[in-house]
């Protein structure tokens, strides 16, 4: 990996899936990645979008998945305070740089993150 580019180097040799392991987020929502577990249990070959296999499972997916979606009820969150103080930037070392940015005071309050 020596030379190559910093961002882009294997982080688990051998694990590369195509289109799956990659570095940059890539949503698979509407053509999600199937595998065939009976055959390829370590999960290295997706199933082509175009194979009857594919096409198949998604039959059967597809239905279950629009189930949960349209059963789901939305929870209260537990974790929905927010603080401007403990959201600060100050990793250890900032004032060797002198680039802290002032914490502010704590004044922690409920806050609405829709999910």
């Amino acid at each position: 990996e020596f030379g190559k580019d910093p961002l882009y180097f294997s982080f688990c040799q051998g694990q590369l899936v195509p289109n799956v392991t990659v570095h940059d987020q890539v949503n698979h929502t509407d053509a999600p990645v199937v595998f065939n577990i009976n055959i390829d249990p370590g999960e290295k070959y997706p199933l082509s979008q175009k194979s009857g296999e594919y096409k198949n499972a998604m039959k059967i997916i597809a239905p279950i998945v629009d189930e949960h979606k349209r059963t789901l009820i939305k929870g209260e969150p537990s974790l929905n305070y927010c603080d401007n103080a403990v959201m600060n930037w100050a990793p250890k070392g900032c004032e060797d740089l002198n680039y802290c940015l002032p914490i502010p005071k704590s004044k922690p309050k409920l806050c609405y993150w829709d999910h």
